[in-house]
């Protein structure tokens, strides 16, 4: 059942997962490495040599800067000064993007960025934070649990 989701996420992601893969194809004319990293159901172009610094996911698509996902990066609340958090791992949150662009298929990116674009007050960055620091909260919105449910 679990791949069956995961198959329907992909394929109802895949307008956004194309446009990062075109931008990812051009990046690889300025040096930009493409893998496929399993564990965060992506394609993942590192060393971007265009965008702003950091890493930005379309789909099942990543790009980024660096070097490689698997580096400490500060939470969006760190950045804005609303307190000392320690780092998160970039994979974990770009991790969470994924799995919420394969939720939201084609309405990702419109709702993110009605949400507050990249910023401290967007919740889907929060989200993503939350979701790097304990392993689970990926979901922007609050969800109804019972008291003895073990998902997160």
């Amino acid at each position: 059942m679990r791949t069956l989701l995961i198959g329907l996420g992909v394929i109802w992601a895949s307008p956004n997962t194309l446009i990062g893969l075109v931008a990812g194809v051009l990046a690889l004319a300025g040096g930009a490495k493409m893998h496929l990293r399993r564990r965060d159901l992506a394609i993942v172009f590192d060393r971007v040599p265009f965008g702003p610094g950091g890493a930005m996911t379309l789909g099942n698509c990543i790009l980024h800067t660096g070097d490689t996902l698997d580096t400490d990066c500060s939470t969006y609340a760190h950045q804005a000064g609303h307190g000392a958090e320690p780092p998160v791992r970039l994979c974990d949150h770009e991790r969470a993007h994924v799995y919420q662009a394969m939720v939201l298929g084609p309405l990702f990116l419109p709702v993110y960025l009605l949400s507050g674009g990249i910023s401290v007050r967007n919740r889907f960055e929060r989200a993503a934070d939350r979701y790097a620091q304990r392993g689970h909260g990926w979901w922007p919105w609050p969800t109804m649990r019972s008291p003895n449910s073990t998902l997160s």
